[in-house]
């Protein structure tokens, strides 16, 4: 596996305790991961994009980015949730002419079989795939 992309982020301290305890939602989308912060009273307006290049995510459309120096806690979080990154870079594979990997008929089926039964899916809310049933195609990411 790469490097680990905190390393090559530059952040406060304080903002990588934020982007570890609040309550941030993660959606794949055309341009990289739309980013909303569950932790506010209304999460519709603090809702975010996060663009990632080269596998570190490089920008976001909060105010925070633009106005600080470093990484603001939505970049971070990104960063910090390993299996989103992995999915908007092998999103961002496929759009550029790689192919995607096969996606079984009825998802859920192979995800009960007897092979995944050390799988971390059932710990997951809201039907979020481990890396393990993600990587071998057993889930997918409802996009």
């Amino acid at each position: 596996m790469s490097t680990n992309p905190l390393r090559k982020l530059q952040y406060l301290t304080r903002v990588g305790k934020r982007a570890q305890y609040e309550a941030f939602e993660f959606e794949l989308v055309a341009d990289g991961v739309r980013v909303r912060n569950g932790s506010h009273a209304n999460p519709e307006d603090h809702e975010y994009l996060v663009t990632v290049r080269d596998g570190v995510p490089s920008s976001c459309t909060c105010p925070a980015d633009e106005h600080y120096e470093g990484a603001c806690k939505h970049r971070v979080a990104v960063a910090i949730h390993r299996p989103v990154l992995d999915a908007v870079i092998e999103q961002q594979l496929v759009a550029d002419g790689g192919k995607a990997k096969p996606v079984p008929d009825e998802v859920g089926d192979s995800h009960d079989t007897e092979e995944s039964c050390d799988c971390d899916c059932d710990d997951l809310r809201d039907g979020f795939p481990c890396w393990t049933c993600y990587r071998d195609a057993k889930r997918t990411f409802d996009v």
